[in-house]
């Protein structure tokens, strides 16, 4: 890790932010931010004045964000190795504002081929990584800020191949109602995103992927692609106010409301 660490900035009401107050002032740790969704919100958490301290497991990736972003201090690791998350935001020097955790990829495995190892590494890894980020959280994050996790409305259709996500993408705001009262006032909250035009998309995609975004183009309510900035903006929304706790935000572009 690289560093520069300055002092804590305390609010005027020990310790609680003001509903909608804005970043400036404030540090955002976010783990997964080294692209897609995580590395845009980073770049605008900077944008609107506050510090960010960066976590990837692609330190090539990290590095070039740092370049970027100055950010107070960067760590190269796995999040689902659960004992290194605790450790990285437990040895946070003092405490921090919000924590986002991005990392984690979604599997479209049909049952016929599903690996079954792999299967409840994919959904107890996912679930362990947020009761971790929790656990360490509630000791790091000031009263009032936030700990905010990204997952998926994707699952919410059953389809093959999606019997892991369709999973995940009921247990994860169950899971954030629960963990918000569990850490309070720590803030629990949730994005659950569509098909955000990022790079893991792309890599998910291959060749298809310009074909998505043409469909998406055509069906979507927007009649435009999400992109990582609009998950961004509804991050910084959720961490500036103060009274969101224990929900499941939705971000698609009216995806559900159409047929895929």
């Amino acid at each position: 890790m690289f560093g520069r660490w300055g002092p804590a900035v305390s609010a005027s009401d020990g310790g609680v932010r003001p509903p909608c107050g804005g970043l400036a002032g404030q540090t955002v740790v976010v783990v997964g931010g080294s692209a897609g969704i995580g590395l845009e919100t980073a770049r605008q958490v900077r944008a609107a004045g506050g510090d960010v301290v960066l976590a990837a497991r692609n330190a090539e990736r990290l590095k070039q964000a740092a370049d970027e972003l100055s950010p107070l201090s960067t760590a190269a690791f796995d999040a689902l190795d659960t004992d290194r998350l605790e450790h990285f935001l437990r040895e946070l020097p003092g405490q921090v504002d919000h924590v986002m955790v991005t990392a984690g990829s979604p599997s479209y495995t049909p049952l016929a081929d599903i690996d079954l190892a792999d299967a409840g590494r994919d959904f107890g890894g996912r679930i362990a990584m947020m009761l971790a980020a929790a656990r360490a959280g509630r000791e790091k994050i000031r009263a009032g800020g936030t700990l905010l996790f990204i997952g998926g409305t994707g699952g919410r259709r059953p389809a093959v191949g999606m019997a892991v996500m369709g999973a995940l993408t009921a247990a994860l705001p169950a899971l954030t109602a629960n963990l918000a009262l569990e850490v309070a006032p720590v803030r629990v909250n949730l994005i659950a995103a569509g098909f955000v035009d990022t790079p893991l998309s792309a890599s998910l995609l291959g060749e298809q992927l310009e074909a998505r975004r043409e469909q998406l183009r055509k069906t979507l309510p927007i009649r435009r692609v999400v992109g990582p900035a609009d998950v961004a903006a509804l991050a910084l929304h959720i961490m500036a106010n103060g009274a969101l706790t224990g929900a499941t935000y939705d971000i698609d572009g009216g995806q559900q409301l159409v047929a895929h």
